[in-house]
């Protein structure tokens, strides 16, 4: 038998050092790592078809198991049979192929296996290629509660209203903790569990789930996953809601709850009757921002529910509404408001409604402009959402009486009882 000696190659890796130990042609590696301020040495190498793993802290001992380890493989290649000229070719090819790697064979054809494994037995190649396609470009490994604080901050200098900022941070938040793993891992599946459940009403879950759907938009701009794809919160589907009902006041009732309004929530209530602006806005609102001679009323970005400008129209029953209560700082000076309004409708025998105001504003008004554009536009909503829900809720003849109810009995429809 031809004399065998022992040669040693090392390749560095990033974190690893690898020793090789060769017999003839076999060979067994030698991992060199560091744990806790120590060196490891470990031997790998396979007998009878399993994977032996022996760790030692002395270098010498290392080498002496890993040389018996590499004598008994060339042994057994000596005593096997002698490889057919094309098996030895592919064996050589293999090799060859695998040189500039530093990666022995088995481990490579060890990590092929496990690789079809895990994905189902599909081809690896295009595993891999649809793979480098889809993250091209992405940061990669970016958790999501990192990417949620950032997300937060940035809209935070975006001007929003803080109604709609605390909406985002609370809902994102929640999301957040729940899963802080790498943004690129969850699924629609995750959200959908996730939101299941929060035991939301339907409603309740579709504002929610657009506020993960809003995140998960801004992490794609952000590189932070596939630009050319939906996102996985945009791959879930909302969930339906049945119609609701939308409650208005008729002009008579109106009238009655004017007539006996405290005069400091007079203008919170006319501007939610006329102008069909949300409590939220009023309660944001100076009285910088109307302007009576033009007849308009100005909501900024920042007082908008949907953070964006809006000139709303002054009617000339509005108009005569506000008049006298015309003064500086905020409108309404004492909060909470509510209580001192919904009240009012028991007193007189009926119910007060949520966003009653609003919905009778919007519904008078489309009777008259015969335009769900043009109330969308005053209204600060979406013409679809317009359509919808407040289209033929009133005649003409009754949005006129609305929008002719004013502070002098004479030219009032539905004067107060006396």
């Amino acid at each position: 038998m031809r004399d065998r000696t022992v040669t040693t190659s090392v390749r560095r890796r990033a974190k690893a050092e690898i020793i090789r130990i060769k017999s003839g042609s076999a060979f067994v590696p030698i991992y060199v790592c560091n744990s806790g301020g120590s060196t490891r040495y470990t031997v790998a190498f396979y007998r009878d078809g399993r994977r032996v793993r022996r760790t030692f802290s002395d270098l010498e001992k290392a080498r002496k198991e890993a040389k018996l380890a590499a004598d008994r493989i060339q042994m057994g290649m000596a005593q096997t049979l002698d490889l057919r000229p094309t098996e030895r070719e592919a064996y050589h090819s293999a090799v060859h192929l695998l040189t500039g790697l530093g990666v022995p064979l088995v481990a490579a054809v060890e990590e092929y296996v496990k690789c079809r494994a895990m994905i189902g037995g599909k081809p690896l190649l295009a595993t891999v290629d649809d793979y480098v396609r889809r993250s091209d470009g992405v940061r990669v490994g970016a958790k999501v509660p990192d990417v949620a604080k950032e997300f937060l901050a940035a809209k935070a200098k975006d001007g929003l209203s803080a109604r709609y900022l605390q909406q985002l941070k609370t809902d994102v938040g929640r999301f957040a903790a729940a899963y802080p793993i790498p943004i690129l891992h969850v699924k629609s599946n995750h959200i959908d569990e996730w939101l299941r459940g929060l035991y939301a009403a339907a409603r309740s879950r579709n504002t929610i789930h657009t506020s993960i759907c809003t995140f998960f938009s801004w992490a794609k701009s952000r590189a932070y996953l596939p630009k050319n794809e939906i996102t996985e919160a945009e791959a879930l589907g909302k969930m339906k809601v049945g119609d609701t009902v939308t409650e208005i006041f008729t002009p008579e009732q109106m009238a009655k709850v004017l007539a006996v309004a405290p005069p400091e929530t007079i203008p919170f209530i006319a501007l939610g009757a006329f102008a069909g602006l949300r409590a939220a806005e009023i309660l944001r609102l100076d009285w910088s921002a109307v302007d009576l001679e033009r007849k308009i009323i100005q909501v900024r970005a920042d007082q908008a529910k949907t953070a964006s400008r809006r000139i709303v129209p002054v009617s000339d029953n509005l108009k005569e509404w506000l008049l006298p209560h015309i003064g500086k700082g905020r409108i309404v000076k004492t909060e909470p408001i509510h209580p001192k309004v919904t009240p009012l409708a028991r007193d007189l025998g009926f119910k007060w409604p949520r966003n009653v105001l609003r919905h009778s504003f919007i519904s008078y008004r489309i009777a008259l402009a015969r335009s769900a554009d043009q109330v969308a536009l005053e209204a600060g909503n979406s013409p679809a959402i317009i359509f919808k829900h407040y289209r033929e809720l009133a005649t003409e003849g009754e949005a006129t009486d609305w929008f002719n109810i004013r502070p002098k009995a004479s030219e009032n429809p539905y004067p107060p009882a006396a």
